[in-house]
């Protein structure tokens, strides 16, 4: 992957090239936070990299001490004067990433390249502040290899070895290191607040609104990102009863429906037993971060949900069904739950509270109005069911259309949606049907939420996207409570019985993928959030709990975290064991003469000698370099012959003795050194020297 790289650095200094193969690297790293910095430290760090680089190419000398202190000024300065603080997660990285930059300025010696290198490293970790995804795991992967790779390079000796040989070698040493960090992830204990990921700062996730205005659902439906995925214990509900609550909104000011003023204590004398009827649909959810406390479940969900991180004392239900929990959802969220969706709920006769559902706001939709003393002087007689029956068949043969771009609509927008534009999303249909309720003395209020989703053919999870987003009615009825009436599929019986979903016009790339092969885009999609929600079940949410049932699994009992800490210090141990038995193993096995002349080789080729693979005791002494004193010159000589003579001695079993006598005296002898470079008065101030001994 690297050798096309390096092969266009082959003809420049290894000094220059490692430089550069550096910066290139950081620049990887710095390009990663590019959405979590303000826009001033991208460049200045751009810049910064950059310079570093021309000055490498042109072996210019590096900026003197004041320069750099005038940039460190400028760098602070202006971070504190963005985040009007020098501390914290987002002042910290933007400072950090200026940091690292600024730290490629004062690279001269290895000791800077390795405090580069570590610094580099401790930036990596910060990309996990603000995302934990597969996306970024795999971009923080190619960054510890090249990382890796100018760290191994740094320790290679003298010459000019390819950067692709110590890619390959690091990529070796993070293979041979990934055993240990799979069993440190496994068994490692979580315990808060130090497993995790801190989430303040969370801002601009898409999602349902509390509220609901002409418009604000049909934005949301331009957004294919996903809001949970879902598994079902069986077999699944049909997709047409797939109503997942969120907010209700009973209050309408003529153009906004709101929830409720009392909040939890919804409507006066409303609160009655939910009933549920049938077999209970039990699923677990991976619910995507929204930055609100709204839980979404299948309507009716009776028992609190269940999961790792939520307790009873953190969910509170809502006289509205509404699942909340007491804070907002802002990581990945798993839970269980069991639902009805053949329920009844709220009162079965007339209470003082339902009148709350009857208000409409004087001077608003007039027409509407009328409309509904028609249908009532046309049949006096008529059931509120029955009324209900003729406004959804006047929507299914009246010429009403479902769009995503229904035009803008005014002030009287029930009104305008019955009798001009005949054309709206879900929101505009529900509120139109809502507020025709409410003039007809039906009692009804808005539902927000999401229905449908898809199957996902390669793991079979269930996939609900903001574009599933939708709003419905629910009415109240004498002897059967509040009943779920959903205009839309009336207007658009697509939306909500089959899998069919309007959908935003597909940008350059998604029009050339489905003109060449739709089932190749849809596949490709399917493959990646298959493997998106592999990574968030099994790593993300890899809990204490399933820490446990891994446990348990494996026949150990475990209760708490002291129990996971033996088991990890158990495998630790046992695995240092292994590789100290395999160790002594192999020194038995290998045959120590040829060991001990492997090692006299590479003291040799330390010292700038071609040592040869198979270059023999004999050889190696007529390659001694010149610059050897004769006394050092004949102590290895000697040593080197004594060696080769224990190998041709006429014995045909070695002499053990003697050879561990040459094993002490080897630690003992005079190995030469690298010749000292001829005397040139150095440069003022050199640009590269990242391989000069510290």
């Amino acid at each position: 992957m690297l050798k096309p790289y390096t092969t266009a650095l082959a003809g420049l200094p290894r000094d220059v090239r490692d430089t550069l193969f550096l910066l290139a690297v950081i620049g990887w790293v710095v390009l990663m936070q590019a959405a979590h910095v303000p826009p001033w430290c991208l460049g200045l760090t751009a810049a910064l990299l950059g310079w570093r680089a021309y000055l490498t190419l042109r072996l210019r000398p590096l900026p003197g001490l004041w320069t750099r202190v005038a940039l460190l000024a400028l760098a602070v300065g202006a971070t504190y004067l963005t985040h009007r603080t020098i501390l914290g997660r987002d002042a910290g990285v933007t400072l950090i990433v200026v940091l690292l930059a600024l730290k490629t300025l004062e690279l001269r010696a290895r000791r800077d390249a390795f405090v580069v290198f570590f610094l580099s490293f401790f930036t990596l970790l910060t990309h996990f502040f603000y995302s934990q995804s597969l996306l970024t795991a795999v971009g923080i992967l190619l960054a510890l290899w090249g990382l890796l790779t100018a760290l191994v390079n740094a320790h290679m000796p003298v010459g000019h070895p390819p950067l692709w040989r110590a890619a390959r070698l690091a990529g070796g040493m993070a293979l041979l290191g990934a055993p240990i960090m799979l069993v440190l992830f496994m068994l490692f204990p979580r315990m808060a607040p130090l497993w995790g990921i801190p989430s303040d700062g969370m801002t601009g996730r898409s999602g349902l609104s509390p509220t609901m205005s002409v418009g604000s659902i049909a934005s949301l439906a331009l957004d294919d990102s996903i809001v949970m995925r879902l598994r079902f214990d069986g077999r699944p509900p049909p997709q047409s009863t797939l109503y997942f609550r969120g907010p209700v909104l009973s209050r309408f000011d003529g153009r906004t429906w709101q929830p409720p003023v009392d909040g939890f204590l919804s409507g006066r004398g409303m609160r009655a037993p939910l009933s549920t009827q049938g077999e209970a649909v039990r699923y677990q959810v991976t619910l995507e971060p929204s930055n609100r406390p709204w839980l979404l479940v299948l309507d009716a969900t009776a028992e609190p949900p269940r999961g790792p991180s939520l307790g009873p004392q953190d969910l509170v239900r809502t006289p509205d069904l509404q699942w909340l929990l007491r804070r907002p959802v802002t990581d990945l969220l798993r839970y269980e739950a069991q639902s009805f969706v053949d329920f009844r709920y709220g009162p079965q006769e007339a209470v003082l509270g339902l009148q709350d559902h009857l208000d409409l706001p004087p001077g608003f939709n007039p027409r509407t109005l009328e409309l509904a003393q028609s249908l009532r002087r046309d049949a006096p007689n008529a059931t509120p069911q029955q009324l209900i029956d003729q406004v959804l068949e006047r929507l299914r043969t009246g010429g009403y259309t479902y769009t995503l771009e229904p035009g803008l609509y005014g002030e009287q927008t029930a009104d305008e949606f019955w009798f001009d534009r005949k054309a709206g999303f879900c929101e505009h249909i529900a509120s139109g049907f809502v507020v025709l309720m409410r003039a007809l003395d039906i009692p009804a209020r808005i539902v927000t939420g999401y229905q449908g989703g898809e199957v996902n053919s390669v793991d079979g999870y269930w996939t609900v996207r903001q574009s599933d987003a939708h709003a419905w009615a629910v009415v109240w009825l004498a002897g059967r409570g509040w009943v779920r009436v959903d205009p839309t599929s009336s207007v658009a019986p697509g939306r909500t019985g089959t899998l069919q979903r309007l959908r935003p016009q597909p940008g350059l790339l998604g029009n050339a993928m489905l003109t060449v092969s739709p089932d190749m885009a849809a596949r490709l999609r399917a493959l990646w959030e298959a493997a998106n929600n592999g990574w968030n079940q099994w790593v993300l949410n890899y809990t204490q709990s399933r820490q446990f049932d891994l446990l348990r699994q494996l026949g150990l009992q475990a209760s708490d975290w002291t129990d996971l800490l033996h088991a990890l210090v158990a495998v630790l141990v046992g695995a240092a064991t292994l590789g100290a038995l395999w160790t002594l193993w192999e020194r038995r096995h290998t045959d120590p003469w040829l060991r001990l002349l492997e090692r006299a080789r590479q003291r040799l080729r330390r010292a700038g000698l071609a040592a040869a693979p198979n270059s023999t005791p004999r050889q190696l002494a007529q390659q001694l370099p010149g610059h050897l004193s004769p006394a050092d010159r004949d102590a290895l000589q000697r040593w080197l012959m004594a060696l080769e003579t224990q190998r041709y001695r006429a014995s045909p079993t070695p002499d053990r003795r003697a050879l561990a006598t040459l094993e002490r005296e080897f630690r003992r002898l005079p190995w030469p050194s690298l010749p000292p470079p001829p005397h040139t008065p150095p440069p003022a101030n050199p640009p590269d020297a990242m391989h000069r001994a510290p």
